[in-house]
């Protein structure tokens, strides 16, 4: 008999299973996987990681495999709305009962050992994969890299996109501390791809002590923009006049550059056409990413919660001006540099709407309202998302717009309120 019946109760406990939410130590999950047969996967993998741009890279690269004929597994986090998000092949998010199943084969070969809800869901993925027949799969880290879960697995190349101050606790509160964990995911001899325009030196020092093939943006490949459209150069190949990224940003250039410096790397083993990178790169979609609900007053969703995706989040919305008024739903956890956040909407945002999380780490209104910038002009508290999106809602007029972000946990209560 399987411990549970259905996901819901499958998750609840999960995240009561293992003392610690965060537990960065690789031994217990490798222990389980090697049980269950899934170190050495038969496909290909790409593993990602990095402050900002690793959800976009994943997607984008998982797209242009399929596009290319590829059957590809992805594996993504956090979710929006359903857990199902999480584990995808061929785009199509796994079911309850293929979830279920993977937990319940997790759940009898671990034993006396504890998992992590994370590590829980990694080896699902894994699982999944290896019976679904997947030809490649992309894994997005989690947290850092070097001790997260999917580094279990060696990877055929390895993509580290920009990389900031996030999740100090855990990872260091410098860049080149922060980039010495991401670079744990580089293996010897192969492909170490970094999409970050200023990689801290650290990056380049362990790729190169290991020997792995060294790609840096702006060096072994670059590219440039063509009005609305783009030219890229790697090592090996050319490609002009490319269609834009379909995600929002000028950021998501760097992005799309380094996924297709991935690909190139990659082109012995999985050969990709120029028309599926441009189909890839014109269908590619992420919820929460700049995300736009129209409607009489338009709501942008996006889960930007650190500085550098502040900036990026700040530059759309001054390349995107509307005639009205920007109003700002913002929720946040307390890990997270709320003023350096904050402090680069400033110049686009004109009244704040303060939500509080009520979730584990989640801040009240009353605490975002302390680590604001003085300069927030008549910020409002309210005790949830959605309060704080109805008041924004009823106050904004014809020409105004509403910007939620702050955490995926207040994108995802925003697109609850909207389904």
């Amino acid at each position: 008999m399987p411990r549970f019946e259905s996901l819901p109760a499958w998750l609840a406990w999960q995240e009561t299973l293992h003392p610690k939410k965060i537990d960065l130590d690789l031994e217990r999950i490798r222990v389980v996987a090697d049980r269950m047969g899934l170190l050495q996967p038969e496909h290909g993998v790409i593993t990602v990681a990095g402050t900002n741009g690793k959800g976009s890279s994943t997607v984008m690269l998982s797209t242009i495999l399929h596009a290319a004929g590829y059957r590809v597994g992805s594996y993504t986090s956090p979710h929006l709305l359903r857990y199902n998000e999480r584990i995808c092949i061929s785009a199509r998010p796994a079911s309850d009962t293929e979830l279920c199943r993977a937990f319940e084969r997790i759940d009898q070969a671990r034993g006396r050992v504890t998992l992590s809800y994370f590590e829980f869901g990694t080896l699902a993925a894994l699982q999944l994969f290896a019976e679904g027949g997947v030809d490649i799969a992309v894994l997005e880290v989690g947290l850092g890299g070097r001790l997260d879960a999917v580094n279990i697995i060696e990877p055929d190349a390895a993509l580290v996109t920009a990389i900031d101050i996030d999740h100090s606790a855990w990872l260091g509160s410098d860049r080149e501390t922060i980039a010495r964990e991401k670079a744990g995911i580089f293996r010897r001899g192969r492909p170490a791809v970094c999409s970050d325009p200023a990689p801290p030196d650290s990056l380049e020092v362990i790729a190169t002590a290991l020997e792995a093939e060294w790609f840096s943006l702006g060096r072994q490949y670059s590219y440039t923009l063509n009005g609305p459209r783009w030219n890229w150069r790697g090592p090996h190949t050319r490609l002009s006049n490319l269609p834009p990224p379909a995600l929002a940003g000028r950021h998501q250039y760097n992005n799309a550059a380094g996924v297709l410096m991935v690909l190139e790397s990659l082109r012995g083993h999985f050969p990709v056409a120029r028309w599926a990178i441009e189909s890839g790169l014109q269908e590619v979609t992420l919820a929460g990413r700049f995300q736009i609900l129209t409607g009489p007053v338009d709501v942008i969703l996006d889960v930007a919660h650190n500085p550098s995706s502040g900036r990026s989040l700040a530059q759309l919305l001054a390349d995107n001006p509307v005639t009205g008024s920007t109003w700002i739903v913002l929720g946040m956890l307390n890990d997270k540099e709320v003023t350096a956040f904050t402090e680069s909407l400033l110049p686009v945002v004109n009244h704040w709407c303060l939500a509080g999380l009520d979730v584990e780490r989640g801040l009240s209104s009353e605490q975002l309202r302390q680590a604001l910038p003085a300069a927030a002009a008549d910020p409002l508290d309210f005790p949830s998302v959605a309060a704080a999106l109805r008041h924004a809602r009823l106050l904004a007029s014809p020409g105004d717009r509403v910007v939620v972000c702050g955490s995926f946990v207040t994108v995802a209560e925003a697109l609850v309120c909207h389904v």
